[in-house]
Parts: C-alpha cells; sequence; structure tokens
C-alpha cells in the first residue's frame, strides 16, 4: 500500500471544531506573510524596502531592548552553581541565587517543583504585593506561580466554564481585547461577552457598558465572570481607582468572579496615572467587598521593565476561593507539573530586586530606569506624531507597550477589501510596501464601522521614528488612492515638527 493511500486519523474534517474556532491576531496571517518576506529579503528578492520592522508583539528583547543585569545573573548562577565560587558574580545575586538552589529539589533547577511553584518564590512574591499594595495583607497560600502570565489566565477560565445552553458561563472581556481571552472562550465553547471601552474618553471603562452588557448576556447564557486589563493592551490606558471601584462594587452586586489582568503594572509614563491594583482598591472598599469579591490577579517576566518572554516566568494571586475549588485548582495546576522553575527564578527576582544598601543596586536601578524612561518618551513620541497624521487619530499611551490608533479607511477602500477586513487589508498593504509588520484592530475586536491597529512602541528610539515616518507616508498615499478629493488637513511639516522633540 503507498503512503497516499492511507486515510489519515486527523484530517480538517476530523480536528477537534474548537481548535478550528481559535483565532490568535498577534500571530496570525499577516506575521507569517512578513516571516515570509524576511527570508526572502535574506535570500535576495527585491523588495520596495531592505528590512522588516516588527512592531506586531510585544517582545523587548527581539527588539533590541538589553537584559537585566541581576536578573540574568541570579539565573545564571541557578543554573550552573558552579558560578556561585566566581569573584565575578556580586554577593547579593548570589545570596538569592543560593536561597531559590535550597528551595529546588537536590538544589538543581532541574528538579520539579510544587504544582504550585517553589515555596519560597511564593512567599517573596507575598512580600512583593503586600509591599506594593502599602501593607494589605498577602497570604502566600494564595500565589500560585505559572508558566508566564497567560497558563494562569487560561487555568481560572478552566475552572470557570460550565452548565449548557442558557446555563453556559458568560465571560466578559473589554473590546478592543487582547486576543487570549476570545481564544481560551472559543477553545472551551464559553460565551463571550463585550463590553466597550469608552475610545472617546482615553479608553475608559464605562460601568453604564457594563451593565448593558451584562443585561443583553443574561438572556442566552450565565455571565459569571468579568476579566480587565490594566493597564490596557491594546489600548494603552491606565484605569483610574474610581473606574475600579466601580467595576468591582459591579462584580459584588453581579456575583462575578473578577479576573484582573496586570502584567504591564510597571508600564505607567501618563505623569498623570497611577497603577491601583484591584486587589489594594478592593482591600480599601472594607472587609464586606475584600472578603467576598472572587479576584485572580496576574503578573509576568514578559512585560515590564525586564522584557523577559523566554523565561516564561509568572505568578497568579487568588482571592476568596472556595477551600474545596482551591484544591480542585492545584489538581489542575499538577497535570502540567510545574512552571519552568528557571522562569520561576526569573519572577523571584523581579518580586525581589537588589535593595539600596546592596551592591547591585545602583546598577539595577540605573537599568530599570532607562528601560522606563525610553519606553515613555517613546510613548509621547508615537501619541505626537500619528497625530500629525491625516486621517489617524491616537489617544494617549498612558501606559503599558501599545497604541492603538483609529484609522480612516474610505469607503472606496472598504469596498476594495473583497471580503477581507479593512484594516486587514491596509496592514497587509503597509506591509508590502513598507515592510511594516502591525496587527489589524479586527484582530482586538473594535466597534462596528471603526478600523484600527495596534503598534507596539518597543522598537528602538531611531528605528520607531523610520516606522512612524514611513506609516505616515503610506497613509496618505493610501487616502489619496482611495479619497482623492479629500485634502489632507496636516502635513509632512507637522511630523517633523513633532520628531524634532525626540531628536
Amino acid at each position: 500500500m503507498n503512503n497516499s493511500d492511507i486515510k489519515k486519523t486527523l484530517t480538517m474534517g476530523t480536528l477537534n471544531p474548537q481548535v478550528k474556532a481559535v483565532e490568535y491576531a498577534v500571530r496570525g496571517p499577516i506575521v507569517t506573510k512578513a516571516g515570509d518576506i524576511e527570508r526572502g529579503l535574506q535570500q535576495g528578492q527585491k523588495h520596495p524596502f531592505t528590512e522588516v520592522i516588527k512592531a506586531n508583539i510585544g517582545d523587548s528583547h527581539a527588539m533590541g531592548q538589553k537584559p537585566i543585569t541581576f536578573l540574568r545573573q541570579v539565573v545564571a548562577l541557578c543554573s550552573f552553581p558552579e558560578l556561585l565560587d566566581s569573584s565575578s558574580f556580586p554577593e547579593d545575586a548570589k545570596q538569592r541565587a543560593r536561597r531559590i538552589l535550597q528551595g529546588c529539589g537536590g538544589q538543581s533547577l532541574g528538579s520539579y517543583s510544587a504544582s504550585q511553584g517553589v515555596d519560597c518564590i511564593r512567599q517573596d512574591v507575598a512580600v512583593y504585593i503586600e509591599q506594593r499594595d502599602k501593607g494589605v495583607p498577602a497570604d502566600w497560600d494564595n500565589i500560585y506561580l505559572t508558566t508566564g502570565a497567560s497558563d494562569g489566565i487560561v487555568s481560572i477560565l478552566k475552572m470557570l466554564v460550565s452548565g449548557q445552553g442558557r446555563s453556559r458561563s458568560g465571560v466578559m472581556i473589554p473590546i478592543p481585547q487582547y486576543p487570549l481571552y476570545s481564544a481560551a472562550i472559543s477553545e472551551m465553547e464559553a460565551v463571550q461577552i463585550n463590553y466597550y471601552l469608552d475610545e472617546d474618553n482615553c479608553w475608559a471603562l464605562d460601568i453604564n457598558e457594563l451593565h448593558r452588557a451584562y443585561q443583553a448576556a443574561k438572556e442566552h447564557c450565565h455571565p459569571r465572570v468579568i476579566c480587565i486589563i490594566n493597564p490596557g493592551n491594546p489600548t494603552g490606558q491606565v484605569q483610574s481607582k474610581k473606574c475600579i471601584e466601580e467595576v468591582l462594587h459591579f462584580a459584588y452586586e453581579e456575583n462575578l468572579f473578577v479576573m484582573s489582568d496586570e502584567v504591564y503594572q510597571d508600564n505607567v509614563y501618563s505623569p498623570d496615572c497611577q497603577f491601583h491594583s484591584f486587589k489594594k482598591v478592593l482591600y480599601e472598599m472594607g472587609p464586606e467587598y475584600f472578603n467576598t469579591v472572587e479576584l485572580a490577579s496576574f503578573h509576568s517576566t514578559s512585560k515590564g521593565y525586564s522584557g523577559e518572554c523566554g523565561f516564561r516566568g509568572g505568578y497568579m494571586e487568588v482571592l476568596n476561593l472556595d477551600l474545596e475549588v482551591k484544591a480542585q485548582l492545584v489538581k489542575l495546576l499538577s497535570i502540567r507539573l510545574c512552571p519552568p522553575v528557571s522562569g520561576q527564578a526569573a519572577m523571584d527576582v523581579i518580586v525581589n530586586p537588589p535593595l539600596p544598601h546592596e551592591p547591585s543596586y545602583l546598577q539595577f536601578h540605573k537599568e530599570k530606569s532607562a528601560v522606563l524612561g525610553a519606553l515613555a518618551e517613546k510613548a509621547q513620541m508615537t501619541e505626537q506624531i500619528l497625530n500629525t497624521v491625516p486621517g489617524i487619530k491616537c489617544n494617549p499611551v498612558q501606559g503599558a507597550m501599545y497604541a492603538f490608533p483609529r484609522i480612516f479607511i474610505p469607503p472606496r477602500a472598504v469596498e476594495a477589501s473583497l471580503g477581507m477586513s479593512p484594516d486587514m487589508m491596509y496592514c497587509l498593504r503597509l506591509l508590502e510596501e513598507t515592510g511594516i509588520c502591525l496587527v489589524p484592530g479586527s484582530g482586538f475586536g473594535q466597534r462596528e464601522g471603526t478600523y484600527h491597529f495596534r503598534m507596539t512602541i518597543l522598537p528602538t528610539t531611531e528605528k520607531l521614528k523610520v516606522l512612524l515616518e514611513k506609516l505616515r507616508d503610506f497613509h496618505i498615499k493610501f487616502l489619496k488612492e482611495y479619497a482623492p478629493l479629500e485634502e489632507p488637513k496636516r502635513s509632512e511639516d507637522d511630523t517633523q515638527e513633532a520628531l524634532k522633540q525626540f531628536r
């Protein structure tokens, strides 16, 4: 029998339909196309540009950010303990490495840890949370180390999804959202409940919109959980304390589980904004709320100032979980044995950085400040330059790592998109003509009739300037092609004037 005659067991017809339903725009068809173009350039193919600028994903190190020295020193010492005898490593890094290794089986990073993570690292996370939240108590038994924040988010969603028909679990997610949420909801056959952020009010959370979405969803499912991303991805907003209080009161009233994605908590750039953890705000609302509302908060090594995406380190703190359910969560986590122990070690450094009296503090502080300072400057530059381009409107990038500007796509261009989402067509054209890789807003969700794209602010300042200038030229050309009678209200001079501030 020929191989071609053998009928395959796994085909598109027999594939799990929930896998087919999953979409993840951040690594979608545009990124695949960008990879093809990049390989073509390496093989000598001709394009109207010499490199692909990938601004599609929040991968700091891939964009040229240097690792934080102290973090890499601790992980190196944990990975190769013979280095503990080297004088090349500072004593505070060695002290942390020894403590982590003592918590590992056989004092080796290569051993499995408990499913919830290494105990001493969970304890360090609890101390960090207590300090961050100005004394709000944290119990390390409520801390679970995870494979990035994504692993924790998916695990909690798995716990929450049940029922059939109108009793099927509904999950409230912000629109625009990070596509992990919609992908996980599709895979689990839960019901996605969209609530729209207020673009005209800097992507603020509107309590009336939460009530509207909740009441509409009750007709066809059982809303059980509300997800919030703060600071926002893809929208870059930082929610006010008042907004958070309103969300928590709403969750309390409607008996909703709260999932607070706080991976960008160190990425706040606007002087008018401050990060408020959902846990701290809940505590300040009083014991009636703090001892009742079920809350899972998530953090990660991948964002902030470290940008250590590849370590896949993260944690979640879960409050007010029923004790029997808590045992079920541990059981669920045990299926994947444990998160990468090297990632756990990296997470430990983020929650237990050098203190002012320690030898590594000055260098650590300098590196951390340089990363966050550069991101703050690039956030401001991106917003200001995009707002000089006719047909583009960008809200302030208050935090996180992204801009999510609204783009005007003329009706003729919408018609020409031929079944493709118009902003997908726009981003494909942008990639093919300029080499810039962005993600269309349709991959994150947006109000009908509006179009956006998401771009990271992670490229180096010089590369980001090139990206923004190319984007401006492309957009003006695009408008002239599809709306030639409309005169641009802003010019190249406005863009150059904005750029001067950042030279």
